[in-house]
Order: C-alpha cells, then sequence, then structure tokens
C-alpha cells in the first residue's frame, strides 16, 4: 500500500516508516526536517511540510491509500494545538483526496477511567499528576483532535498507548478497545499496530489501547524520563 507518515521524524514515526517499508509498502515520510531524516530506503519518499500548513498537507497526502498520525509534543506549559490543527487540515485533505483510512496516536489517559490493577497512588496521585499538571496542555489538545477524528467521516481508528520507551524489536503486546492493564507501550509495538491498522481492515472508528506485557521499564524510570527528561 501506499502510505503517508506525518511525525516520521519523532521516535515513532521512525518506527513507522522503517516497520512499513520493510514490510513492502511504499512510505511517505512527511517532516519539517527532511534534512534530519535517514533517507536511502527502498519504497521511502521523504517530504517537506508542516502538519500545521493546510495546503502543504493537502500535496503530501495526494496519491495514498492510507494516513498515519504518529504526531507527538513534548509536554509543557504553553497551549498545544499541532494535534487538534493537524488532524483538521489531514481530514480535509483525506475528503478532497477521496482516502479513507486514517490511524492515529493519543494516550490511554483519555479513556478516563482508573488505570485497572493499580494502587491507590498510582490511580489517585502519580496519573492525575501527569494527566491534569505535566501534561495538561497536550491532553487537552489530544481530546479535540479525537473530536475532530470521530466526527469525520473516514475510516479512522486511534491508538491509545501508555508511557513509551524503547526497545529493538516488536513484542507479543496487547490490543483492546478498553483500557488494559500495564503502565508502558513499546515504541516497536505502537508502531507496528499502526502500519497493520493502516493496511488491513483493522478495527475502523475505534479506540484502542495498545500494551506491552514484556520487557517494561520500572515505575521510577517512567517518573525520571517523563517528569525530568532523562
Amino acid at each position: 500500500m501506499r502510505l503517508v507518515v506525518f511525525g516520521a521524524n519523532g521516535p515513532t514515526g521512525r518506527q513507522v516508516t522503517e516497520q512499513a517499508t520493510a514490510a513492502g509498502h511504499t512510505v511517505t515520510a512527511v517532516t519539517r526536517n527532511p534534512d534530519a531524516f535517514p533517507s536511502g530506503r527502498p519504497r521511502l519518499r521523504v517530504e517537506q511540510a508542516d502538519v500545521l500548513d493546510g495546503p502543504a498537507v493537502q500535496r503530501v497526502v495526494a496519491g495514498h491509500d492510507a494516513v498515519i498520525s504518529a504526531l507527538g509534543v513534548p509536554y509543557g506549559r504553553r497551549p498545544v494545538t499541532v494535534y487538534s490543527t493537524g488532524l483538521t487540515h489531514i481530514t480535509r485533505a483525506m475528503t478532497h483526496q477521496g482516502i479513507r483510512r486514517l490511524v492515529c496516536v493519543s494516550s490511554t489517559i483519555l479513556f478516563d477511567v482508573p488505570a485497572p490493577g493499580e494502587g491507590v497512588l498510582f490511580r489517585t496521585v502519580l496519573e492525575p499528576f501527569f494527566a491534569r499538571i505535566v501534561g495538561r496542555t497536550v491532553y487537552d489538545d489530544m481530546r479535540r483532535m479525537e473530536e475532530i477524528v470521530r466526527a469525520s467521516d473516514h475510516d479512522w481508528t486511534v491508538l491509545r498507548p501508555a508511557g513509551l520507551f524503547d526497545t529493538g524489536e516488536v513484542s507479543d503486546y496487547r490490543l483492546a478497545p478498553a483500557r488494559l492493564p500495564g503502565r508502558f507501550t513499546a515504541r516497536a509495538d505502537l508502531a507496528h499496530a499502526l502500519v497493520h491498522e493502516a493496511v488491513t481492515e483493522g478495527h475502523p472508528r475505534t479506540f484502542l489501547d495498545v500494551r506491552t506485557t514484556e520487557g517494561t521499564p520500572s515505575l521510577v524510570d517512567l517518573i525520571r524520563k517523563e517528569a525530568f527528561g532523562k
């Protein structure tokens, strides 16, 4: 299939492009900084575009079979609009180009239910601290994005991972339309799920949790990474 990937130069986006091309799909990797993107891979084309630029999004979306959004924004105090504005431009471009399949990423926090199997400290203190204080602007815009995607007429699927971490290969991860136990999702697993959903019938018009169950980091590692960037 012909896939276009937004957020391709991020850690998840790079995994998506690598896995998709390795599986034999033709990929257009969209990034604001094409010079920083590793090129030379067969079946890969790199295009410069900003997801906040509607006409540019229209240009790079044309001629593809499915769209993958792996957009990601770090936590911060300033208002975030990348997710909602970006998916507004993407869905409009898809409508104009007659493209049906859309797969994108938000967060397991948006299930709005307590983390199953977790203790009181995690459920009532740690997760609310990240959701409502540290990452509030990011999650607010993810919610806006999800509403835009939900209201569209496309065959969309939204993947909601937990705390992201890096591994060398895809594991036997879990996928479900409800919040799963566990605190982590490997980027390799998330990328695999994104590509699989995009190139198959998958789970249209569904929010899916994707969760890694083996080789996950500790809670201390998560806190250090999310709160202090280490």
